[in-house]
């Protein structure tokens, strides 16, 4: 499952993040580099350390064709309080985090936790009432995580956000520096983009961007906290958040938002 979903999430033209650990992480990544899509591996150990020692091959072909991630001095051999932090940076970097399998004590669902505090999509996969394994994703799904039994359920979430976040970057590397004319402003919106994003519910002209904008203030304020005070949706609110910190005006830090100041 890990493979053919990692396959497919390829063929959309999403990346893949994992752990690079035995087992699902290095189905996913091995299954994204076949089929000749961007892989990120964010490590529990120096980014020189392949661990465990059997995905040695596989870390080499990672640092070549995709990415590796670490937070940690070259040298730094593996230590089993490194691995649980490391989820956040995992969770961090995702639009979305899909649970293949989990049991019960899993670090899976720390990366899940994480994913959804900050706001982030949570997928889980079903499995049998009596697998033990299992038991984890049956949790995150009555938590509210969504239950796929495809990559197409996973796109179709992902694609309001990862559109909006897509133009938003688009409009960011094609703008002046020098923005408006003042320092740091963030630069005009190019008509065509600025319909883009208003079809996303996203323009700075927008009734609802104004909603966000107003709920928003320089106290830390939680994703759920900005859904009740706008009265929009998670999607919208997410989407909007985006935009929002790309052109500098919104600031996040561990799953809140505040105002630039």
């Amino acid at each position: 499952n890990a493979a053919a979903f990692a396959r497919a999430l390829v063929g959309s033209g999403l990346a893949v993040a994992s752990g690079l650990a035995a087992g699902i992480d290095t189905a996913a990544h091995a299954a994204t580099l076949a089929a000749g899509g961007h892989t990120v591996a964010v490590l529990g150990t120096g980014p020189d350390i392949a661990y465990p020692r059997g995905n040695r091959e596989l870390h080499a072909r990672i640092a070549t064709a995709g990415a590796l991630v670490s937070e940690h001095l070259p040298g730094t051999g593996p230590r089993k309080e490194h691995f649980p932090s490391r989820n956040r940076i995992l969770a961090g970097i995702a639009l979305g985090t899909l649970v293949i399998e989990a049991a019960e004590r899993s670090g899976a669902l720390i990366t899940a936790r994480l994913a959804a505090e900050s706001g982030r999509e949570v997928f889980a996969l079903p499995g049998s009432i009596h697998n033990p394994l299992a038991r984890g994703c049956h949790r995150l799904i009555r938590d509210g995580a969504a239950l796929v039994e495809n990559a197409q359920q996973v796109t179709e979430a992902l694609a309001p956000v990862a559109e909006a976040l897509a133009g938003a970057l688009r409009r960011r590397l094609a703008a002046p520096i020098a923005g408006d004319g003042e320092h740091g402003a963030p630069a005009r919106v190019a008509p065509e983009r600025a319909a883009q994003a208003q079809r996303l519910g996203a323009t700075r002209d927008d009734a609802d961007y104004q909603r966000l904008w107003n709920a928003l203030g320089f106290d830390p304020t939680g994703m759920d906290e900005l859904v009740q005070r706008s009265r929009l949706t998670t999607a919208q609110v997410s989407s909007m958040l985006l935009l929002m910190e790309l052109e500098g005006r919104v600031a996040a830090h561990h799953g809140r938002y505040t105002r630039s100041r």
